[in-house]
């Protein structure tokens, strides 16, 4: 019988004291393993990656990373919360409703809206409570729903990004708004767009505030991400933005590009700050947007559509050529069928733009499932899937899937697919970019006490996750068998299974891999 060792995470200053945690589920199937032989010196967290090994309880370890997402948008209670007015307890029942369901899949990462309608799904002393929380916009709902999800996801190992909407004020003009909204307190650059509360990208002004807000929730809750989607500029069929009063005030300041380079100009320089902003205040969150999943008509041949440069406003290449954005999340809505706006011609051409550790992450329309559209079927989303798989490691570092719903109720099967066949074993997200491998942290210490193993790391606050690799006997290679928060307390490990633990930190880099003395 296989001989089980429990382990004891502990700081080497101070008990770890956050609750205990679920890890994720055990898992064989495609991890990428490599092991290095021992050689000659000492390592620690800034050796070369490439320096020799001497330590025999040391070996280098890693596997194929991917990010593995859910949107869960707010606006209109599409995913959370589910309608208004719920109590503490039952906003709490659906946060943990939903990361389980995550966990259970293997999944990753969650895309929280918490800015649907300039306001705010978290406690903020500059833009009032979201009115889908409660009803009414600035009404208190009890509870700080960002502040839970990221206690109850971090404690899973699962990532949270902040998405916000930047431009939109409200959805309908009917709506009474609360006295600190931005389209009253900047109402000379707020524009009505058919029946939409539109700020004017072009202000100044409207740039500085959205600046701010990101500053706020980077500042003071534990993201791992803030994340934009795709409204810049409103799409047709929505109405027109009036921006020619700034637009003229530009050129009377002496500006010269054309209306449509100016529009971009304005998006390109909100991205470029907002990038500043979160670097200055942390090192180790992700600024990543999700734009319309076609660059242009013709790119690559044959693709048709809307030309999103020209009708939104939007032209994401500039910031993932300047470094500004982490990754890019082209929304590909569309199935591998349909040859006008083929999937997998889509994301082959947007993983040709990754560069500099800057990557593609593709979304997903999932939420078809649900509809009467026979494309959307669980075999459709295995094959975009394999598409994803495909171009990963290669541009491509993941997926996101719109929305979470569908997974909540195993909608025709998807859940389940996603479990068994897609997302079949444990991994952690990619790296950030711009990471430095050579500050990649230590490896944890293990030591045996009887039938425990201490596990401890001089620098807990840094971490995310303690990486569980395997194998067992007759197997040439280490698998991942589980990733567990680095607050987790207790970790079974099986001796058998010649186990071997990672640190991963909050960048996303892991250490070298402690094996048991």
């Amino acid at each position: 019988m296989a001989r089980t060792l429990t382990i004891l995470a502990l700081s080497i200053a101070l008990t770890a004291c956050s609750s205990g945690t679920s890890p994720l589920d055990a898992g064989q199937g495609d991890a990428q393993t490599r092991e290095l032989d021992a050689q000659t010196s000492e390592l620690d967290a800034r050796t070369p990656i490439d320096a020799p090994i001497t330590d025999p309880t040391l070996v280098a370890l890693d596997h194929t990373r991917e990010l593995r997402g859910v949107w869960a948008p707010s606006v209109f209670n599409l995913a959370f919360p589910s309608r208004t007015g719920l109590t503490r307890a039952q906003l709490e029942a659906e946060i943990t409703r939903i990361l389980d369901t995550l966990e259970s899949m293997r999944g990753n990462a969650v895309f929280l809206q918490i800015r649907p309608e300039s306001d705010a799904l978290y406690a903020s002393e500059i833009e009032p409570w979201s009115r889908f929380l409660t009803g009414t916009q600035g009404r208190d709902p009890g509870l700080d729903p960002l502040a839970t999800w990221l206690e109850r996801a971090h404690a899973r190992g699962i990532e949270v990004h902040a998405w916000m909407n930047p431009y939109r004020g409200m959805t309908s003009t009917s709506v009474t708004t609360a006295e600190n909204h931005v389209t009253r307190t900047l109402a000379r650059h707020t524009r009505t767009v058919g029946s939409i509360l539109w700020l004017d990208p072009g202000a100044p002004e409207v740039r500085q505030h959205i600046v701010r807000v990101v500053r706020d929730v980077v500042a003071r809750y534990d993201v791992d991400g803030i994340h934009f989607d795709d409204y810049f500029y409103p799409y047709p069929g929505s109405g027109t933005l009036d921006d020619s009063a700034t637009y003229e005030a530009y050129r009377d300041a002496g500006g010269t590009l054309a209306h449509g380079d100016w529009r971009r100009q304005n998006v390109h320089d909100l991205v470029r700050e907002v990038s500043l902003a979160i670097a200055e205040e942390r090192d180790d969150v992700r600024f990543g947007i999700s734009p319309f999943g076609i660059y242009r008509p013709g790119m690559p041949p044959g693709i048709t559509g809307l030309d999103a440069y020209e009708a939104i406003a939007c032209d994401p290449l500039p910031w993932i050529e300047n470094g500004w954005v982490d990754y890019v999340a082209p929304q590909l809505y569309w199935p591998t069928t349909q040859t006008a706006q083929d999937f997998d011609r889509l994301i082959e051409w947007w993983a040709g733009r990754a560069m500099d550790g800057r990557t593609i992450l593709a979304g997903m329309n999932v939420v078809g499932i649900e509809g009467d559209d026979d494309r959307w079927t669980s075999n459709e989303f295995a094959a975009e899937m394999d598409a994803v798989h495909l171009h990963l490691g290669r541009g491509v570092s993941g997926s996101i899937a719109y929305t979470v719903r569908p997974f909540l109720t195993n909608h025709e099967g998807i859940t389940d697919l996603y479990r068994d066949e897609l997302w079949t074993s444990p991994a952690l997200t990619g790296p950030l970019a711009g990471a430095d491998p050579a500050t990649r942290p230590a490896p944890p210490t293990l030591t045996r006490e009887g039938e425990l193993v201490l596990v401890a790391h001089d620098d807990r606050d840094a971490l995310r996750a303690f990486v569980i690799y395997e194998r067992a006997e007759g197997e040439s290679a280490h698998h991942v068998a589980r990733i567990v928060a680095a607050s987790t307390e207790t970790i079974e490990l099986d001796a058998a299974r010649d186990p071997a633990v990672t640190a991963a930190d909050r960048r996303g880099l892991e250490s070298l891999a402690r094996r048991l003395p």
